[in-house]
């Protein structure tokens, strides 16, 4: 089950994963990122313990290829596996076990690697790759998006639509945006509904988090406060 994209952002410093199946929650099982090292996604026969073991080999310094290869080492389903990674220096890898459900593939490039099985055909891939290229305009979590929709338009996974997720870290150990949609009739829709949900109420704010450069965050209650009145809201901590 399942298609993926698994990308790196030098200019920010992003990595990111997209993903959609036709079974319940993927967003639970298959993406995984690491700020500074890197973005996987463990999907087919979805083995989770795969992720973190591919990103460990990657903070390690291993190449995609390697720390894939390092981690499928001792699975004895990994010929049931799909896996794919991207690392900080834009290097990819993937593999697709011999076991995996036809179509299935892979497609790797610098900074982004696209992979799925159980699909309508090999276009879903290669028309998810071309709307990634031809949209490299877009801010990262967008240009996925519309990446997603291109290979659904495809065709997507052959037995329907059910789930998606989208993930995105840049300097913290925890996510800038994770976002999923565990059950819906138009999963990819929906995903994008909660994207742009996150933009309003969510993403101007991120920089007023507790960060690695700024351990406690925005605690001036004065500000946050008339804040909470410039949208209406008669709050008021407790001094």
């Amino acid at each position: 089950m399942t298609w993926s994209i698994v990308a790196h952002e030098p200019a920010t410093g992003a990595f990111a994963v997209a993903v959609s199946t036709c079974a319940f929650a993927v967003g639970a099982s298959c993406p995984f990122v690491r700020a500074g090292v890197g973005a996987v996604s463990t999907q087919s026969m979805t083995n989770r313990y795969l992720g973190p073991a591919v990103l460990d080999g990657l903070a390690r310094g291993l190449s995609p290829a390697a720390a894939i290869e390092g981690a499928l080492a001792g699975d004895e389903g990994k010929g049931l596996r799909q896996i794919h990674a991207v690392d900080r220096h834009g290097r990819s890898a993937a593999w697709t076990g011999r076991n995996c459900v036809e179509w299935c593939g892979e497609i790797t490039s610098t900074n982004v690697s696209f992979a799925g099985n159980m699909l309508a055909g090999p276009q879903v891939l290669a028309d998810t790759y071309a709307a990634f290229v031809a949209h490299g305009e877009l801010p990262l979590p967008e240009r996925l998006l519309a990446a997603m929709d291109a290979g659904e338009a495809a065709g997507g996974d052959r037995r329907g639509r059910q789930s998606a997720a989208l993930v995105m870290v840049t300097t913290e150990d925890f996510p800038d945006l994770s976002i999923r949609v565990d059950d819906h009739v138009q999963p990819l829709a929906e995903l994008e509904r909660l994207y742009r949900i996150w933009l309003r109420q969510r993403a101007p704010f991120l920089r007023e988090q507790p960060s690695k450069a700024r351990p406690s965050g925005l605690t001036d209650m004065d500000a946050i406060e008339a804040r909470w009145a410039r949208t209406g809201l008669d709050l008021k901590f407790r001094r």
